[in-house]
């Protein structure tokens, strides 16, 4: 019997995988890859990755989903459910599972949204994705030890829009300076705020492509309930 090909320093090649394969499987718990980039040798990430992948919600469904799950009647329903099902969705692939949250240290999942060249920073410096604008959130990242061949960076929505983001906070709280959390959280303290609380962050709202992602007003209520305690 034939012994198994290695490479020149005796390691075993590890065999590419197809990134529709992987999203289909990320498709079924109700998340989405939001972008990727291959990262062999970077220090920074788990011993022998290759590629990492980023995960976020897909709608629609992934709201319902989180509301049905079990995770829900208890405290950080969110993180939680994450765990379980990106946690599983890494072991059927062999990988592991980072999150962005459980910190500190805190995983740098902006500095890797920016790397996969499907992300970008926005005229608020807020993130950016091409399907799901200034909506955009990541419920976990994939770090595989195999190749996953991925597609060309998508143009930048931000290059062909008027940019309505840079004046749509009713107090300048989120501007192209950057963002006042503070006059942020004191706005929202106030009658004035109720809109924002109810129906989630004027400035996410307003981008165009925001506005053709199918995000639930309840979820974005709830965000910013979380947000806001």
């Amino acid at each position: 019997m034939a012994g198994r090909q290695t490479d020149a320093a005796g390691v075993e090649p590890v065999a590419a995988v197809s990134l529709s394969d992987i999203a289909a499987q990320a498709a079924a718990c109700h998340l989405e890859v939001l972008g990727g980039f291959q990262a062999e040798g970077d220090p920074a990430l788990p011993a022998g990755t290759r590629t990492v992948l980023m995960l976020g919600p897909r709608e629609p469904g992934y709201w319902d989903a989180v509301k049905a799950s079990p995770e829900w009647a208890g405290s950080d329903p969110v993180d939680r459910w994450s765990r379980r099902v990106v946690g599983r969705l890494a072991c059927d692939l062999g990988a592991k599972a980072l999150f962005p949250f459980g910190g500190p240290p805190w995983q740098p999942f902006y500095t890797w949204a920016l790397r996969t060249g499907s992300v970008w920073e926005s005229p608020v410096k807020l993130l950016v994705h091409g399907q799901q604008g200034l909506m955009v959130s990541f419920r976990g990242a994939l770090a595989l030890k195999r190749v996953v061949d991925l597609p060309p960076p998508p143009p930048r929505p931000c290059d062909v829009c008027a940019k309505p983001c840079l004046t749509a906070c009713p107090v300048g709280a989120l501007t192209g300076a950057g963002y006042d959390v503070p006059r942020c959280h004191d706005h929202l303290s106030r009658r004035e705020g109720a809109a924002c609380m109810t129906g989630g962050c004027r400035v996410r709202a307003t981008c165009p492509v925001s506005q053709a992602y199918a995000r639930m007003p309840e979820q974005s209520a709830y965000h910013m309930r979380q947000f806001h305690r």
